[in-house]
């Protein structure tokens, strides 16, 4: 049973957010500290929520089934707050952001306005049929690819992920360091993600990222920049495998005691705006996916093309129980550990 989230508009521009406990016993208080925006750094853009994996980690429920997918109507708008806002960085994420056909539009339409691009990237993906040509595109165009490997071991990768595809992030990891991705002095960032394969925190980054080193590189021959560690989200198909494991209780008690006050200044929520499909506004992506949206006075939730113009800092956040996900221990966001 997925978790739900129920939210409700209150005069005054705030959002009163709850989760239904019937059938699974979560009777939970929104006790997360107020968080306000700073100034916005970076725009993340959900492509789609269609993916070829479906990980037992994803948050949003990614997978070959879905269908929603950014139009070129929609892409055009984010090119257009690109434009206007002068952001100089674009995240873009999914599902597999790669398989929307506008992908590679949107990211020249960036790079000619020498806005930094981020590809969101689960490797397999690229060797994809109709895929033909796309690392080239990403070199081409000095696109960071952050690259999702949850362990540096076959047989954790294909638990977690499905059969074959340690074999294959391997096979693209290589093609993607023969063309300069994390390659010493190289302007080709290649970045990989971690996240643990249960219900427990990352270990320290640096260690991890000292031993996804030794590993890749001494058996694989593989270079990359740098390692984040994401924490999981209880929410969606992960929040579901801890319901049904008995597990969720357990997991938002090592969450919440694991919360450091000083995580709250780095957050990514703080300086980062996240996009759905349909081109609507949201804090974070995980935000979006539980339908969390942007709190603005007078509006259950915001278009992009309603932001032209619009400082957001100062704004409050729209917070609930899973953001001490990000708060816990060293901290996690888009780009890591915070501390």
């Amino acid at each position: 049973m997925c978790i739900h989230i129920t939210v409700k508009f209150i005069q005054g521009g705030s959002y009163f957010c709850r989760a239904p406990a019937q059938g699974h016993g979560m009777e939970l208080m929104n006790d997360f500290p107020t968080i306000r925006r700073g100034p916005l750094e970076i725009l993340q853009v959900s492509l789609g929520y269609q993916c070829n994996q479906q990980c037992i980690h994803c948050h949003v429920n990614a997978g070959p089934q879905r269908r929603e997918m950014m139009d070129r109507t929609n892409v055009n708008l984010v090119i257009a707050y690109l434009r206007s806002s002068g952001i100089k960085t674009l995240d873009l994420t999914g599902g597999a952001p790669e398989i929307n056909p506008h992908f590679r539009y949107l990211v020249h339409a960036a790079r000619e306005m020498d806005v930094h691009v981020i590809d969101r990237c689960n490797l397999t993906i690229l060797e994809e049929p109709g895929q033909e040509g796309l690392i080239k595109f990403l070199a081409d165009h000095e696109v960071e690819v952050m690259a999702s490997l949850p362990c540096y071991q076959q047989e954790n990768v294909d638990r977690q992920r499905g059969r074959g595809v340690f074999e294959t992030s391997i096979r693209v990891l290589r093609r993607l360091n023969h063309l300069g991705y994390g390659q010493e002095g190289s302007e080709l960032p290649l970045n990989l993600i971690y996240n643990p394969l249960g219900p427990f925190l990352p270990p320290p980054q640096k260690v991890l990222e000292d031993e996804y080193r030794k590993q890749l590189g001494g058996g694989y021959g593989i270079v990359f920049n740098r390692l984040y560690t994401l924490v999981n989200m209880p929410i969606h198909r992960f929040g579901t495998m801890l319901i049904s494991n008995g597990e969720f209780h357990g997991y938002m008690k090592l969450l919440r005691e694991a919360f450091q006050d000083a995580n709250l200044d780095n957050v990514m929520c703080r300086s980062l705006l996240s996009v759905d499909w349909e081109g609507y506004v949201y804090d974070c992506d995980f935000n979006q996916v539980l339908g969390l949206p942007l709190c603005m006075k007078g509006k259950p939730r915001v278009s992009l093309s309603e932001l032209v113009g619009v400082d957001l800092e100062g704004h409050p956040i729209t917070v609930w129980n899973h953001c001490f996900g990000c708060t816990a221990g060293q901290g996690s966001s888009c780009s890591g550990a915070l501390s």
